[in-house]
């Protein structure tokens, strides 16, 4: 038997994005094993424990209390005692506080340990049909007109497949500020990622623009967008050496 070291081990799990069949054996048992699980919102994560028959206590962490709360964890961690992190849904660390506490853990020489599953980000890329080679992403960007027009700004001449996050109350207007700042690019609107209303909306940004004013979606929202390279490159069914058209013709 190996001797257990002497700190606590800080694992960082993954957890469902809405399919509960989308749990890892692993994910059940190290989250059984440890002595707490610290959550975005316990409420959420109490269900998840209830369904998998998982009786760990639970302690909140977000981005209110992430200080004070990293203090505390790091404690218990260098008593020896094992904890886990999760945020509502998916990898921790995207798009929530978990990158605070992973980060102080490491550098108080804590042994950060993930245990990887379910994650929007490459769930969406997988089913959107854009490349796959090189992807840029972007999260959340700013509410505000201006800093947002900013951030779209950087990415231009981006190669890469650029992914981000969006409620469904303000997709309608950052779809309208990326075809503002990117041009029509192909992009691809991905709503419930895993659930039973699953669904893919492929088309150009202006067409999804239009889409979205028409039908206002429901649900959490991943957008791709494809990248200034893919642009540049002939489109499905154009023959060989003919110019691509221009995005002012």
């Amino acid at each position: 038997m190996r001797p257990r070291p002497m700190h606590g081990i800080l694992y960082i799990v993954s957890t469902p994005i809405g399919n509960l069949e989308d749990m890892t054996f692993r994910a059940v048992r190290v989250l059984k094993e440890v002595a707490v699980i610290a959550a975005e919102d316990t409420r959420h994560t109490k269900q998840l424990c209830t369904h998998f028959g998982i009786h760990t206590p639970l302690t909140s962490y977000h981005d209110f209390n992430k200080e004070e709360k990293t203090a505390v964890l790091l404690e218990r961690l260098h008593a020896g005692t094992d904890v886990a992190l999760v945020s509502d849904a998916g990898t921790p660390v995207v798009s929530d506080p978990g990158f605070f506490l992973i980060t102080h853990a490491i550098a108080a020489g804590i042994r950060a340990v993930p245990v990887p599953g379910p994650s929007a980000v490459l769930t969406a890329l997988a089913g959107a049909g854009l490349p796959t080679d090189a992807f840029r992403f972007e999260g959340f960007l700013p509410r505000k007109e201006g800093p947002r027009s900013k951030r779209i700004a950087r990415f231009r001449e981006e190669p890469a497949t650029v992914i981000l996050f969006e409620s469904p109350h303000r997709i309608a207007k950052l779809l309208a500020s990326l075809l503002a700042g990117l041009g029509n690019r192909r992009a691809v609107l991905a709503r419930e990622l895993t659930k039973h209303y699953e669904e893919f909306h492929r088309g150009t940004l202006e067409e999804l623009t239009a889409l979205v004013r028409s039908h206002p979606p429901k649900g959490e929202i991943t957008l791709l967008i494809e990248g200034a390279a893919t642009r540049r490159r002939s489109a499905p069914g154009q023959e060989a050496g003919q110019e691509p058209a221009r995005e002012d013709e």
